[in-house]
């Protein structure tokens, strides 16, 4: 099949969340099982500073919002993974630090920008359509690429083989909707029409993820919990009723980890690699990891570790609440990397301060430390208040770090609730996201290690597949059934 993937964001390039993974790992994946790919995204100044070499097209892309035409140079590129790349670059419009604007979805400048990013995927497909090239799924990734769906259905009259195309959109967090005021509509060049309750029209305002939610063939999340969760008031973030009328064409489908990436048998950011088979190295990961870091080195003493965005969703507050009483219940070590909430960031360097030296904060570690921290972690924290799929948890049980996290979303579905005896499961739910319900999963935790199935449970985390191969043929199914509809 001839796959065009629009997106705003790709590892190692351009990176906010777990979308810039999912942007580089499923385009690989559809293309090793035989699919052509295409990403599609804007021209941000940090793919040609990090190395990415772009060439020229010759012939500009022209196209109208409202009362502006746009004309944006196209560069095209190729991935390591050989997958195809089309570089937009809207002059003003992406040239800036950052990637969402930042004011966030309330900075009205990003309807526009995004909208014009839309504009031109769907121009794009338009012309290669146009042109006698088949593209047969146009996949879309949240709110800034939710109008595509819109923009190639007006151009349909346009170009009548257009109608053979068709649209899907991925979630990959509904709590990021795009909301913008009424009058943003026309400068979006949509019509009048489209401002009603079955479509943009949202408390007054217009919101992106509801059109696209409401315009694309098929809308699928990150995990098949979390679609079920975001169909309720608890989680849908007052998008639940759209989100339902869609009924089976809403379809979960949980993230997957890049094998080449995440692995412990080949990743040259450790001291020394090992793998399920033979997991003995990860014992001077740790000591590696602890000298690195300024912690005691000792073999004994667990070692904690919170990776991440530093929000209040991904529950960095119950992680400061949980260190001085972890550290005072146990003889664990702790460590946290990430950025984010200043003041959560604050709250994280008091705890530490106050650590006596078993606890370190690394604010914004490298990639290649990250790597390190799960090689020398015996425990993961992953108390997300909602997640939608999840990826430290995977990376977690595929360095043999066990994840302790908050039962919810794709945390649930990626995670098998350990027995007392250790004789199933592949970390550790706790059932509220508190404090104290973090902390008790942490010390049902450092229990469990001191148990001799302790090894036996690492090998089982590590021997889970996660890779990408099962969740690309999940999306496959999904292309197909749509081409076949």
């Amino acid at each position: 099949m001839e796959i065009t993937f629009v997106t705003t964001e790709l590892s190692p390039f351009v990176k906010v969340g777990g979308l810039a993974d999912v942007s580089t790992a499923l385009p690989k994946a559809l293309r090793a099982l035989g699919h052509s790919v295409t990403i599609v995204m804007p021209r941000y100044p940090a793919l040609e500073e990090q190395g990415l070499l772009l060439a020229r097209r010759l012939t500009p892309l022209k196209f109208t919002l409202g009362d502006r035409t746009f004309e944006a140079m196209v560069l095209d590129g190729r991935l390591a993974s050989q997958v195809d790349l089309v570089v937009v670059d809207l002059p003003g419009l992406f040239d800036r630090p950052g990637v969402y604007g930042e004011r966030g979805e309330d900075y009205a400048d990003s309807a526009l920008r995004f909208a014009a990013l839309s504009r031109a995927a769907a121009e794009l497909v338009r012309q290669r359509v146009a042109g006698g090239r088949a593209v047969d799924v146009v996949h879309c990734n949240d709110w800034p690429t939710a109008l595509v769906p819109t923009y190639l259905r007006q151009l349909v009259a346009e170009t009548p083989a257009l109608s053979a195309v068709r649209t899907l959109l991925t979630i990959h967090n509904v709590a990021h909707q795009g909301v913008f005021p009424k009058a943003t509509l026309p400068t979006l060049g949509l019509p009048w029409d489209l401002f009603a309750v079955d479509h943009l029209e949202f408390y007054g305002g217009i919101n992106l993820l509801k059109q696209g939610i409401v315009s694309a063939d098929v809308v699928t999340t990150v995990s098949p919990t979390y679609a079920r969760e975001i169909q309720t008031p608890e989680c849908g973030e007052k998008l639940e009723g759209v989100l339902s009328l869609r009924g089976e064409a809403l379809v979960g489908i949980c993230n997957g980890v890049d094998p080449a990436v995440w692995n412990p048998a080949t990743d040259a950011a450790l001291l020394a690699r090992y793998d399920a088979e033979d997991p003995s190295n990860k014992a001077r990961c740790k000591g590696a990891l602890q000298q690195e870091l300024g912690l005691p080195i000792e073999a004994h003493a667990p070692l904690v570790a919170g990776v991440g965005r530093m929000v209040e969703q991904k529950g960095t507050d119950l992680v400061a609440a949980a260190i001085p009483r972890l550290l005072r219940a146990t003889d664990a070590q702790v460590v946290v990397a990430g950025d984010g909430d200043p003041a959560l960031v604050a709250a994280v360097e008091a705890a530490v301060a106050k650590a006596h030296g078993r606890a370190v904060f690394v604010r914004a570690a490298s990639e290649t430390l990250v790597h390190r921290i799960f090689a020398g972690a015996d425990i993961a924290l992953v108390p997300s208040r909602f997640e939608p799929c999840g990826l430290v948890q995977m990376y977690a049980q595929r360095y043999g770090a066990l994840p302790v996290a908050h039962a919810t979303g794709g945390l649930r579905d990626t995670i098998v609730d350990c027995d007392a005896q250790l004789e199933t499961g592949t970390g550790f739910l706790f059932d509220t996201p508190t404090a104290d319900a973090l902390l008790g999963g942490i010390e049902r935790a450092v229990a469990a290690r001191a148990l001799p199935r302790w090894a036996g449970l690492v090998r089982r985390a590590m021997r889970l597949d996660r890779g990408w191969e099962r969740p690309a043929r999940r999306y496959e199914q999904v292309y197909r059934s749509l081409s076949s509809g």
